[in-house]
């Protein structure tokens, strides 16, 4: 990219907002144009759950005004792009508008998903998606007195259900999954079980709604446990979709987000890169399979790749190879996640609250629940595992003769032996402090869900490293929306 060129960047969440920050900083003086089919500029998305929803926060305090003065973007809020031409480099808009780009950043992220059958016509059966979302929920727990329901026990089911004892309204989660959140492991599944269970929040896991019954004031749902729920709002909350559909027949593969190759750029369009949760490309950190990674902090740090990326160019680009990372906090616990726990085919417990991820013998994730100055020292060890292959702008010389170059084996220590006495530093280079500060700025919801005094848990005998089965990976995507 050039000065005087235009790009276009298409979704104005934080991905949309941190890409053009970043061309900025690299010092492009284009034409940047932000298109959000919101009428907001962006805003910190995982309040919608929690402060939001609550009423502990109004609209006006979740917005990222501070980070928006001095961008110098045309703002195009309130407008869905309708479809793309990559071949004319232009993105289409309603009313017949047409919007040529030299470079494109698309960043649309992700919908949540329907469930079939329920009765989305009924006002009192919402998402959580936008701030408009949580308003919406506010306005019906505000209206009748009922508890409160929530379909799916991922990140967002739980934040939510911890929300509501927060408030002093009754909820009920409602899962087909044995546990909340068991993906990351029986510790953390455990303790939100036991979390949701001294804060008096109730859980039908291994049920679904079999029938929908709305009334004027209530709605009901017939589970398939027999039991019967009456509530004043439902939220659903079982997944996501990728926003992807303006890109139908624009050439890109759009089966699962975007493909992409291993530096953002879209395969097949050498001036189009993806950032956010739609971004389906290989992390060369674990392997050369294309998936797609969504939370905050990887929204963050892919848009700002792509933008360094796209002004590059695709012959001088780097590829993105993080180490992803997310947290939440429930009823005032730290739940912590990173790498690729969805890879796994076997966990082991590598300290009291952390479970590691294993694949082929290698540690490929971890999970933690309420250990979070450890967590870091584990994260850090993971990255000296898993590290960034070097970057080779130019082909590689042919290696020497396998006899001129003796072969020096390389030996890991065990996870056992770490786990029986984990080092307080890693001699790899990775600043800890750094990274705590990362960790926490990125993230600056840490609002407190405590409804009730929580009672002590259990203690895990110190060097206790019993492995148990992993579960099966959902999906090739790692569905964290932090």
């Amino acid at each position: 990219m050039a000065d005087g060129d235009r790009i276009v960047i298409v979704g104005a969440g934080v991905a949309g907002l941190r890409a053009a920050e970043r061309l900025r900083e690299q010092n492009f003086d284009g034409e940047i144009v932000l298109i959000g089919d919101e009428a907001r500029r962006p805003y910190h998305r995982p309040m919608v759950s929690k402060a939001l929803v609550m009423g502990t926060e109004r609209p006006s305090d979740v917005g990222l005004s501070h980070y928006l003065p001095d961008l110098d973007v045309h703002w195009r809020l309130g407008a869905r792009v309708t479809h793309l031409d990559t071949t004319e480099r232009v993105v289409h808009l309603p009313g017949g508008e047409s919007l040529w780009y030299d470079g494109l950043i698309a960043a649309t992220g992700v919908y949540p998903r329907h469930l079939p059958g329920s009765p989305r016509h009924d006002p009192r059966v919402r998402i959580l998606r936008t701030v408009e979302d949580s308003m919406a929920v506010r306005r019906c727990l505000n209206a009748s007195k009922k508890p409160a329901v929530v379909i799916g026990a991922g990140l967002i089911g739980n934040e939510f259900a911890a929300s509501m004892r927060h408030i002093g309204r009754d909820v009920t989660l409602v899962g087909h999954a044995k546990a909340p959140l068991h993906r990351f492991g029986d510790r953390v599944s455990s303790g939100i079980v036991e979390a949701h269970h001294e804060h008096r929040a109730k859980l039908a896991m291994k049920s679904e709604v079999r029938h929908w019954i709305s009334t004027k004031d209530t709605v009901g749902l017939h589970l398939t446990n027999n039991q019967l729920l009456v509530a004043s709002v439902v939220v659903l909350a079982i997944g996501s979709v990728p926003s992807v559909d303006w890109m139908r027949g624009s050439g890109l593969d759009i089966s699962d987000g975007v493909l992409c190759d291993a530096k953002l750029f879209a395969e097949g369009a050498s001036d189009v890169v993806i950032a956010g949760d739609i971004a389906r490309w290989p992390n060369l950190r674990f392997d050369e399979t294309p998936r797609r990674v969504e939370h905050w902090i990887n929204a963050v740090e892919s848009a700002r790749h792509a933008a360094d990326n796209l002004l590059m160019g695709q012959s001088s680009a780097k590829p993105f190879t993080p180490l992803p990372r997310a947290w939440s906090t429930l009823y005032d616990t730290r739940l912590q996640m990173c790498g690729m726990p969805s890879l796994a085919e076997d966990t082991v417990t590598l300290a009291d609250g952390i479970t590691g991820f294993i694949r082929d013998g290698r540690l490929v994730g971890i999970s933690a629940w309420d250990k979070p100055r450890a967590m870091l020292d584990w994260m850090a060890e993971l990255d000296r595992r898993l590290p960034a292959p070097d970057f080779v702008p130019e082909p590689e010389p042919a290696p020497a003769p396998v006899s001129e170059v003796p072969e020096v084996p390389v030996v890991e220590p065990s996870l056992a032996a770490l786990a029986a006495d984990v080092p307080t530093e890693f001699e790899s280079g990775f600043d800890a402090q750094a990274f705590e500060r990362e960790f926490e700025s990125e993230f600056a919801n840490n609002i407190p869900t405590t409804a009730f005094a929580a009672q002590s848990l259990p203690v895990v005998p110190a060097g206790v490293t019993t492995a148990f089965p992993a579960q099966s990976p959902p999906t090739m995507a790692i569905p964290m929306g932090r």
